[in-house]
């Protein structure tokens, strides 16, 4: 297991082609030895801990990307660490996952988040408040992990913690995506973070946003999140504190009467009826007005369309067609798409062409959308 060596480096990462959530490697160390932070295991009973992974946009073919980890705090709210949100931004598209094992095929559940928010006081350089919270579409059955309230959780150096995640291991036998756990210890604390060593385990790349859970007598509480570490993923682990985001961040959140919900515009007549929020479009696409034109219902990384009948793959919607995800899942998640206007023909060229990592096509596509004027209403 492993939960959180600095994940800011992120956005540098997918802009030179490489795939998400990958350290930078240290020269090997001089020492031998077994080292520590591998010793992590499987954790089938944590099973509010979630990942966060960028929407998908296709119904096969399309591998998934692993962003960070989170913790179930409501039924329909996840907290997670606000450096995850860096490369897509707050209005980014996102679902989260519910399951012992996301990579290499799921088995579990996805959810559509359909609002994100950082903290405010959130410092990247720092990881000071280094958190943000997730509203899902729908809400789980998986029971919330539990919240301390402000000074009833007293953490001291040497405190045993336990850190869940989906990072990365740096074991090639046992790949990130799997939800594991592992032990560390508090090594220095302050009122809004603490610090933790391996004991034996240690967070990575992946497991930044995941619950570090300590026990208070009773039960276990959510003390923090990861939201740092060493690059090595080796000696140090940095996490926020739940009890410094309560007053003035999740309770806040928490007690936000649900948002109205206007009837949508129909998947199969997007091409007709224009938008003015995003709100007005069904299953969480975006609105978006390019030069002054009517406001379209969009899905990330795909151009205006109508979305027809249910499919389970591209080779149901014709020739040349898209079998597209509107919901991560159910009967009628993937309807088949339909642009609104015939793609250009394309010349055909010679000579090898690269192919962009998995996290690039939908990166483009998504930083194409927000260079449109958004319509929020």
């Amino acid at each position: 297991m492993r939960p959180g060596t600095t994940v800011a480096r992120l956005g540098v990462l997918l802009l030179s082609g490489l795939a998400s959530c990958q350290p930078v490697e240290e020269p090997p160390s001089l020492t031998t030895g077994t080292q520590p932070v591998v010793n992590g295991s499987d954790a089938p009973g944590d099973e509010a801990t979630a990942a966060l992974v960028a929407r998908r946009t296709r119904c096969t073919g399309e591998p998934l990307t692993l962003l960070c980890s989170g913790a179930l705090i409501a039924p329909d709210v996840v907290l997670t660490a606000a450096h995850c949100l860096d490369i897509f931004g707050p209005e980014g598209p996102y679902e989260v996952f519910f399951g012992l094992e996301l990579l290499p095929e799921p088995r579990g559940r996805f959810v559509r988040v359909t609002r994100a928010v950082r903290h405010p006081a959130y410092d990247p350089k720092s990881h000071a408040f280094d958190a943000a919270l997730l509203r899902l579409a729908t809400p789980v059955s998986t029971a919330p992990l539990p919240l301390p309230m402000p000074g009833t959780l007293p953490l001291t150096v040497g405190t045993a913690l336990r850190a869940v995640g989906f990072g990365d291991t740096r074991d090639p036998l046992r790949p990130s995506g799997h939800r594991r756990q592992g032990t560390l210890s508090v090594q220095e604390v302050s009122a809004s973070a603490f610090r933790a060593g391996p004991s034996p385990a240690m967070s990575c790349v992946g497991d930044s946003g995941g619950p570090v859970l300590v026990n208070d007598g009773a039960r276990e509480v959510l003390a923090g999140i990861t939201v740092s570490g060493d690059l090595a993923c080796r000696t140090e682990a940095l996490h926020v504190r739940t009890e410094a985001l309560w007053d003035t961040f999740l309770q806040p959140f928490l007690e936000e009467p649900p948002s109205p919900t206007p009837p949508a515009l129909p998947a199969e007549s997007l091409c007709q009826a224009p938008c003015t929020q995003d709100a007005d479009c069904p299953s969480g696409l975006t609105c978006e007005s390019l030069d002054g034109a009517p406001g379209r219902c969009l899905l990330p990384a795909l151009q205006e369309g109508n979305y027809g009948t249910a499919c389970t793959e591209d080779a149901a919607c014709g020739a040349g067609g898209l079998c597209a995800r509107l919901e991560p899942e159910g009967a009628d998640a993937c309807r088949c798409f339909t642009p609104c206007a015939a793609p250009a023909p394309q010349e055909a060229t010679g000579g090898c062409e690269g192919m962009p990592g998995p996290v690039l096509p939908a990166l483009l596509g998504w930083l194409a959308v927000r260079g449109r004027r958004r319509l929020r209403g």
